[in-house]
């Protein structure tokens, strides 16, 4: 039973606003997506152009230019060790292959400078560049230097090499970890797209008070009040 028909109408008017928005949002009129997807896309995009650290990872690993290592490592598979040693031939290591294990000696700042640059080609979405050089996928490739700086990290700390290990885990999750999971997103700069994060953040404040009103209105109308 309505008792105050004021504040029934206005939340029912709040509501009615709330869904009319909330239908809208989930229409593709945001150059073809929806709200949602538009605004998930865009947040990627901004961080995305935060995470960038690898000029400061080429920097890091200019130490350790002539440092030779050896090491075997043992990756998931021997499809995946064939692979991986492609790509550090092309860093200039001797690799012998033996089912799934490799046997790696090198300069592993010169390895660490390949993976870099290949970890750069991706994060700028240039992938067709590095499936030319191995000759298979460019995220395949990314994801095989993963497997195996992560594995090398675990055989140098081994060997009591903790400078070498840590520069490597830093290589693998500030650089290669980056460009694979951003890869096909554009990188911008928040200040880019200001007026546009600056409104949905308000947007979305606004819009969680107008539906919190309108349900606390359209139950006082109805005679039930809500308190603490």
């Amino acid at each position: 039973m309505i008792t105050n028909k004021r504040l029934f109408y206005s939340g029912t008017a709040m509501l009615a606003a709330f869904v009319a928005i909330l239908i809208v949002m989930f229409m593709p009129v945001f150059n073809g997506q929806n709200g949602l997807n538009y605004l998930d896309a865009l947040y990627n995009s901004i961080s995305k152009g935060s995470a960038y650290y690898i000029p400061k990872m080429q920097q890091a690993v200019k130490p350790f230019a002539g440092r030779r290592i050896e090491a075997t490592l043992t990756m998931p598979s021997p499809q995946e060790a064939q692979q991986t040693a492609v790509l550090l031939k092309k860093s200039g290591a001797l690799v012998d292959l033996q089912g799934a294990d490799l046997k790696v000696s090198g300069d592993l700042g010169a390895l660490l400078a390949n993976c870099l640059s290949d970890a750069d080609a991706l994060y700028f979405n240039k992938g067709e560049a590095v499936s030319a050089k191995y000759g298979y996928d460019s995220r395949t490739a990314l994801y095989n230097w993963w497997s195996a700086l992560k594995e090398l990290d675990w055989v140098l700390n081994k060997q009591k090499l903790f400078k070498e290990a840590s520069v490597i885990d830093q290589v693998k999750s500030k650089a290669v970890e980056t460009a694979y999971n951003y890869y096909g997103i554009q990188a911008l700069k928040i200040t880019d797209k200001m007026a546009i994060v600056i409104f949905s953040l308000v947007f979305y404040v606004v819009y969680t008070l107008w539906y919190g009103f309108g349900i606390m209105y359209l139950f006082e109308g109805l005679g039930t009040q809500l308190e603490h």
